[in-house]
């Protein structure tokens, strides 16, 4: 799959989807990281590049798709520090599905008990 990482993704998750072979671009490579650009506008970038949003900004993100913006699809994921884990959840969660257009997926976390 596809994906534009925003800017607080995090990058070991990143590493570990490519390893999967994902095709994971990110706001830093994509040249607009630490210039304040707007979530608006990074939800509007994906689409552009027609990649699948990876955030862990979930509030704002399901508020712009709640309200109707245009969007290749959202991973919205809680963070979680075994990175390896995360990267094989969004793999999985994504594993057969050809189109995310306007759609939401949630990755969470594992429960610790």
């Amino acid at each position: 799959m596809r994906f534009y990482a925003d800017e607080n993704f995090p990058l070991a998750v990143v590493i570990g989807l490519r390893r999967l072979g994902h095709d994971v671009l990110t706001v830093f490579e994509d040249g607009r990281a630490n210039k304040a650009v707007s979530d608006e506008k990074v939800l509007a970038r994906s689409a552009t590049l027609d990649r699948v949003l990876l955030t862990i900004n979930r509030r704002d993100f399901i508020r712009l798709h709640n309200a109707g913006k245009e969007h290749s699809g959202m991973i919205l994921c809680t963070f979680d520090i075994d990175f390896e884990s995360q990267a094989g959840r969004i793999h999985e969660a994504c594993e057969g599905v050809e189109n995310l257009k306007q759609k939401v997926v949630r990755v969470n976390r594992p429960s610790r008990i």
